[in-house]
């Protein structure tokens, strides 16, 4: 099971095994005392990262880059929205932050120091997150992770060195720290200087000459050398986004009090553009290139697999080789000669020269074993040809090797035959179930929303609060004006947030599902309300729908991951009755473990010594469009950032309700009352059809406060179906 699963308990993990899953990638978010918890509770195998970058929202969870971008985060296509700079906006306010511009730009995983616990626990597999990082940085985190684990599993000392550690900041750091393996501290997750790169923190600068700089060297760190590139960060009085100053040291001269002066190439540094206090950063050091090349340079693999060749070489034909595993037959590749074998007119191809030719495999992860000769004439092979054929042989069987193998799980029929069903329903347009009149679902968020939402008597509200022990009177409010009601649900679910369960449940109304966890442990229980799938169970295809329709869900809300035109085509599949579609929102681009409100409106680490300032201040991010998203915490405060327009589904409504969907859900986060009324009343006119599509989008463009996007909702030119099992 992928992170992408966001799988944060046992209730997740046995959601997962129902379906197969032997291994589960846990979440980053999980410390290792929630991790002990779950490896308590579940016999499934554990994986978990150790190293490398931190995505600020939770894996699965992230819709900055489809809202953004049109591409989908949750499946690999990160634009990264997250390493961008942003302000903070409270109570309207800007708030000067100093430095920290970079506030959702997470630093890297360093759980080197943690690897004998995670032994003890009985994790099965680390993961070190490598993307677009190069082979020295491969070869150093996977040494060092090596090393820490043999020697936790033989019960020694760590015999990690400060050095490794200096290394692994070298290669690849926006700075080092266990995060949240350690336990919740919001004050460290983000610092916010800067979203790249750094390498590894020398000093600051302690006076700045005509042609030198003077270096405070910092405590601990690696010795600096003539070669080593150097950059000046100036991000305490400068823009992080100005162009930085920095070059190769060319001299490195002692001076008293430890201090060292640095000088540099003509004209590399602009030495006033530098200033006393300025970090300096070493982002590249030679000596470590010659130490990492015991490890990169190519060198023959360890294990060799066993091919058996077959050449036919007649005189006057193509030579044929065809090459096969020993160790896997149905891995075999025919080559060919682009012409016929000429006569010899010395030595004529034989056993022993064709072993010596094909056999020089070098680098390659095979090893020539059995090789038959069939020929005849005297068939001439110069070895040019021989080496040309060989190469392409042994790229021919790595490709195949590295293919996809076909299915082979015994339900995979039984899956394609579903998927035929919902095809064939599309292709002639049927829909199940009768159409009914459109329905329209409110969910708010504060008591101004819901009194709103009272008066204008939606088909049902959803009650999506901070608070959970606040709920209850909003619950039996809604009851008593003989309105349907239910409550949602958080995202995620720790191991030490089961209590949540049995609250929704003592609330006996609908419950809004937005975790696969928290599906599973109400199942558990059979006396549990009506349930309702969100988009945060990621159903994007018919497969994914049809379980977890199948497991009593009343209606499912399709992922964001989907344009309207994809919403359309499962709803069509599936039966529109059963598919409940977001409207009007502002679509949750992140969802975080990291507490912005913790992190920069208090001196805590978390809600025990925060003061809660979640609960006083409205908070936003500005990005550098101007644009301001705003943030809301939950109960287990984690933040969501909500796209900073109104997400309008008005040039979809017709196609929807063509396709038989009815019922049609409007979310608010910072809305008032008053624009909540209004909402509302314009899109019942729109779906009653008393309001054109394009006077509604007119319409709420001037009401939302920032305006409003098709956002996830655009079809591009030239859009193609997905299939229903993408």
């Amino acid at each position: 099971g992928s992170t992408q699963m966001s799988i944060t308990s046992a209730e997740g993990i046995a959601l997962a095994q129902r379906f197969g899953v032997s291994r589960v990638v846990l979440a980053r978010e999980l410390s290792l005392a929630e991790i002990r918890a779950v490896r308590a509770a579940t016999d499934c195998e554990l994986e978990m990262f150790v190293h490398g970058a931190l995505c600020v929202s939770y894996s699965g969870q992230c819709f900055s880059s489809e809202a953004w971008g049109g591409r989908s985060a949750n499946r690999g296509q990160c634009a990264q929205a997250c390493r961008l700079p942003y302000e903070l906006i409270v109570d309207d306010q800007l708030k000067p932050l100093g430095d920290a511009r970079y506030l959702l730009s997470p630093g890297d995983l360093f759980a080197l120091h943690q690897i004998p616990e995670i032994v003890e626990i009985g994790v099965h597999a680390l993961k070190i997150e490598g993307r677009y990082k190069d082979a020295d940085y491969v070869a150093l985190t996977t040494a060092a992770y090596r090393q820490a684990v043999d020697d936790a599993w033989a019960g020694r000392a760590p015999t990690v060195t400060r050095a490794d550690e200096l290394r692994l900041e070298q290669v690849y750091s926006r700075g080092l720290g266990p995060y949240f393996v350690s336990g919740t501290n919001h004050q460290t997750v983000v610092e916010g200087r800067a979203p790249r790169h750094r390498g590894l923190l020398m000093g600051r600068v302690e006076r700045v000459n005509h042609d030198s700089v003077v270096l405070k060297p910092a405590a601990d760190t690696a010795q600096l050398k003539p070669g080593d590139g150097l950059v000046f960060d100036a991000a305490d009085w400068r823009s992080p986004e100005d162009s930085e100053e920095g070059g190769r040291v060319y001299h490195v001269t002692p001076l008293r009090k430890g201090l060292l002066e640095l000088s540099f190439g003509n004209g590399a540094i602009n030495f006033a553009r530098i200033r006393p206090g300025d970090r300096v950063w070493r982002t590249h050091d030679p000596e470590l290139d010659k130490y990492v090349r015991q490890w990169t340079e190519p060198a023959a693999p360890v294990h060799r697999q066993p091919v058996t060749v077959h050449a036919t070489a007649h005189e006057g034909a193509p030579l044929v080789l065809d090459w096969q595993l020993d160790e896997d037959p149905s891995v075999r590749v025919r080559v060919i000669s682009p012409d016929p074998l000429l006569k010899a007119q010395k030595r004529a191809l034989d056993e022993s020269y064709l072993r010596d030719q094909l056999g020089r495999l070098g680098s390659t992860s095979y090893a020539l074993g059995n090789l038959v000769l069939e020929s005849s004439g005297q068939p001439f092979a110069p070895s040019s040809l021989l080496n040309q054929l060989r190469r392409e042989a042994t790229d021919a069987l790595a490709e195949m090797q590295r293919a996809p193998r076909a299915m082979t799980v015994d339900s995979a029929d039984a899956a394609r035959k579903r998927v035929a069903d919902c095809e064939l329903r599309i292709a002639r347009g049927e829909a199940q179930g009768a159409v009914t009149t459109p329905q329209i679902h409110l969910l708010v968020r504060t008591p101004e929303q819901l009194e709103a939402a009272l008066d204008v008597r939606p088909a049902s509200i959803t009650l999506d609060y901070l608070e959970l022990y606040g709920l209850r009177p909003a619950v039996e409010r809604v009851q008593d004006a003989g309105i349907n009601v239910r409550v949602a649900s958080p995202r995620v679910l720790k191991p030490q947030e089961q209590r949540i369960v049995n609250f929704l449940l003592r609330l006996d109304c609908p419950i809004l599902v937005r975790s696969a966890g928290l599906l599973q442990a109400l199942k558990a229980h059979d006396d549990h309300p009506p349930l309702h799938g969100d988009f945060s169970l990621n159903a994007a295809n018919v497969l994914t729908a049809q379980t977890f329709l199948g497991m009593g869900m009343e209606r499912l809300t399709p992922t964001y991951d989907l344009n309207a035109a994809q919403v359309t085509q499962l709803a069509t599949a599936m039966g529109p009755q059963r598919f409940e579609v977001v409207a009007y929102q502002h679509l949750p681009v992140f969802h975080t473990e990291h507490c912005v409100f913790c992190r920069f409106l208090s001196t805590g680490t978390s809600y025990k010594d925060c003061g809660h300032p979640c609960e006083t201040h409205k908070v936003a991010l500005r990005d550098h469009n101007g644009r301001e998203h705003p943030v809301l915490a939950d109960v287990g405060c984690r933040n969501t950032v909500f796209g900073a327009e109104a997400q309008d589904a008005s040039p979809h409504l017709d196609a929807w309700r063509d396709a038989g969907i009815v019922h049609y859900r409007l979310e608010f986060v910072h809305e008032r009352g008053e624009q909540v009324t209004q909402v509302t009343r314009l899109f019942t006119q729109t779906l009653r059809g008393h309001l054109s599509a394009d006077e509604l989008t007119r319409r709420l463009s001037q009401i939302a406060p920032q305006g409003v996007t098709e956002g996830s909702f655009f079809v591009p030119a030239g859009f193609m179906e997905i299939p229903l099992m993408g």
